[in-house]
C-alpha cells in the first residue's frame, strides 16, 4: 500500500527481457538506502517487487506481462525519470490518499493549460472508469495521489464520438518533483482510481440486482 506521495523522482535503466516478462534496472538512492530484496516500490504507479540491490542505488524489480499490459511501464527508456515511493508503514503520515499500485488503465495528457503558479491538466479517462472518478475525489496519475477537479463521462455513442476526461491541478512542488511536470501532450499515464469507489460500487451494484 502506498500513499500517493513521490519520494524520489528516480531514473529508468534497461529492461532486460526474460520471454514476455522483464527485470527493470533503476536508480533512486533515496528508496534504495533501505531497500531489500523482496520490499514494493511503487515505480510510476506501479507496485513492483525488488529483486536485488546494488551500490550507487541501483536495484532492480521484476516486471510481468501482465503489468506491461496494463501500464505505461513497457515503453521506458534508459535514463527516462520515474517516480518512486516505498509502501507506507503504519507509521506513516497518509498525505495522499490509499494507493495499492495496481494500475487500472492508461490515460492520455490531453492539454494542459499554465497558470501564474500552477498547471491544468487534462486526462483522457478510459470506458468504465468513471464511475469511479468524482469532482473532489482523489485519483492516482503515475503513482502521484491527485485531486479530481473536473470530470467529464464521455459518450461513445455520440456522433463524432465523445470520450471522457478528467481534470488535474497541478502545484509547484508536483510540477517539479514528479514526472508530472515535463510530461507532454499525447504522454501515457498510469491511472488507478480510489479502490474505497470500488469496493462502493460494486456493493451499490450488488444490491441493486439483488432486489
Amino acid at each position: 500500500m502506498f500513499t500517493g506521495i513521490i519520494e524520489e523522482l528516480g531514473t529508468a535503466g534497461t529492461l532486460d527481457w526474460h520471454g514476455d516478462s522483464a527485470v527493470l534496472a533503476l536508480h533512486g538512492p533515496l528508496v534504495a538506502a533501505d531497500a531489500r530484496h523482496g520490499d514494493s516500490i511503487a515505480v510510476n504507479g506501479v507496485c513492483l517487487t525488488v529483486v536485488d540491490v546494488g551500490d550507487g542505488g541501483r536495484f532492480t524489480v521484476d516486471v510481468m506481462k501482465e503489468t506491461f499490459d496494463r501500464s505505461s511501464l513497457g515503453g521506458l527508456r534508459t535514463g527516462d525519470p520515474v517516480n518512486l515511493e516505498r509502501a507506507a508503514t503504519l507509521a506513516t503520515r497518509l498525505g495522499g490518499h490509499l494507493v495499492q499500485g495496481h494500475v487500472d488503465a492508461v490515460g492520455v495528457i490531453v492539454d494542459r493549460t499554465p497558470a501564474d503558479r500552477w498547471e491544468q491538466v487534462r486526462i483522457s479517462l478510459p470506458g468504465g472508469l468513471s464511475r469511479y472518478v468524482v469532482e473532489k475525489g482523489s485519483i492516482a496519475v503515475d503513482g502521484v495521489s491527485l485531486t479530481v477537479t473536473g470530470v467529464h463521462d464521455g459518450d461513445p455513442a455520440a456522433p463524432g464520438d465523445d470520450p471522457g476526461w478528467f481534470t488535474v491541478g497541478l502545484i509547484p512542488t508536483t510540477l517539479q518533483l514528479t514526472t508530472l511536470g515535463n510530461k507532454p501532450v499525447g504522454a501515457p499515464v498510469n491511472l488507478e482510481v480510489d479502490v474505497i469507489a470500488k469496493y462502493v460500487a460494486k456493493q451499490v451494484s450488488a444490491s441493486g440486482a439483488a432486489r
